[in-house]
């Protein structure tokens, strides 16, 4: 089987979780001994990139202008590129990409699926734009596909709302791959932080208003004397918000207490989990966290909002769910931190159910056995998908 997965960014510095999610994917799917292609952009392409990627081809377009990422290549080279594929998966959503090879793959009348992984909703940035999108091919991308995949239950309802029955939408979740999380070495990561014996917690992710890490600082400074021993450690890009939670930590007398790392990978991040005694996710809106499974594989008790995507953390006592609020996450470290004794407990409960449930050679053995059936449908009439993961996540 030849599969092309189309994303218009695959470097996680600038795609985060969905374009780890495409890497780990596809490295999987190779595993199982499919042919899979990645089809992006050549934006952030790295020598160690291409080399996370054995047994994967990749094909790295050119592109224009540095918000809408515009490609730059030839009507023959794209439609080689479908034709060859048994069937395309297209990543994401808002891309001018995924509309091209939208428009070759229905005239070359090739089955194709899409993921947004939550991206269908119109919130952000250029809600315009968007609804321009939308009229002109985005919605005719999402009702036309094989099939739909959403990466929890709660992601349903978007489909739906783009005209999408829900007997057409199958939910498979993101995956981890445990071996990248395996390294740990708390001496040495505590001690570049300036961390030695101090106890930290954690934030993973984009500093961008979506992911809300200024609520997470607001709650977390205001707690400066209910909790005088702990730090708050913010890993990731930024985007926007660094210059505000500065400002934040000054004016909260708090800036010895709140440290940015900036983006993090490899060993580095593996040991920052590690060492991590809470790790928090205090996203604003998120079909389903990489983050908390990146936490979770390692044992790291997390504390996340209601709009992540993640019930089970509740269910299985691997942490707390609060509102996406400054007081939700307030009442939330408190409560967590109040009994440190249970965050270990938690943070097992959490690991041993991200490594049953969530395990990337697992989830991807879904992704085969859905394509299979779409493409039995295409030579012996329609058959329906029932996966594991709908009553599961």
């Amino acid at each position: 089987m030849n599969i092309l997965n189309v994303n218009t960014v695959i470097d996680p510095l600038r795609g985060g979780g969905v374009a780890e999610r495409t890497i780990q994917m596809s490295r999987f799917l190779a595993k199982k001994g499919m042919k899979c292609t990645i089809l992006t952009l050549n934006l952030g392409i790295t020598e160690n990139l291409v080399r996370s990627l054995s047994g994967v081809s990749l094909v790295a377009m050119p592109y224009v202008g540095n918000c809408f990422f515009i490609p730059v290549c030839g009507t023959r080279q794209l439609r080689q590129i479908v034709e060859e594929a048994d069937i395309v998966h297209l990543m994401s959503n808002w891309a001018i990409l995924n509309a091209l090879v939208y428009g070759v793959a229905r005239r070359l009348q090739k089955p194709y699926v899409v993921c947004p992984a939550g991206a269908l909703p119109l919130h952000g940035k250029s809600i315009v734009i968007k609804r321009i999108y939308n009229a002109l091919v985005g919605k005719k991308i999402v009702r036309n596909a094989a099939k739909c995949i959403a990466v929890t239950r709660d992601e349903i309802s978007h489909f739906q709302s783009y005209g999408v029955d829900s007997e057409d939408v199958v939910v498979i979740p993101n995956g981890i791959d445990r071996d990248q999380y395996s390294q740990k070495d708390d001496t040495a990561i505590r001690r570049k932080l300036g961390l030695v014996a101090k106890p930290f917690i954690l934030f993973v992710g984009r500093l961008n208003q979506i992911k809300g890490p200024d609520l997470l600082v607001r709650a977390f400074t205001s707690l400066k004397n209910d909790l005088p021993d702990y730090h708050l450690v913010l890993a990731g890009r930024d985007e926007g918000l660094l210059s505000l939670i500065e400002k934040i930590a000054t004016e909260q007398d708090m800036a010895d207490r709140v440290h940015f790392v900036g983006f993090l990978r490899g060993a580095e991040k593996s040991q920052l989990y590690h060492a991590a005694d809470l790790l928090v996710i205090p996203s604003k809106q998120e079909a389903m966290s990489i983050v908390v499974l990146e936490g979770g594989i390692v044992g790291c008790p997390v504390l996340v909002t209601d709009q992540c995507g993640v019930d089970f953390v509740a269910e299985i006592c691997g942490g707390k769910i609060v509102p996406a609020t400054v007081e939700g996450l307030r009442a939330g470290l408190l409560t967590l931190l109040g009994k440190p004794d249970m965050l270990p407990v938690m943070g097992e409960n959490l690991r041993q159910y991200v490594e049953q449930r969530f395990d990337w050679d697992s989830v991807v053995q879904e992704y085969i056995r859905l394509y299979q059936v779409i493409l039995a449908g295409r030579h012996g009439g329609r058959r329906r998908f029932v996966g594991d993961w709908r009553k599961n996540v």
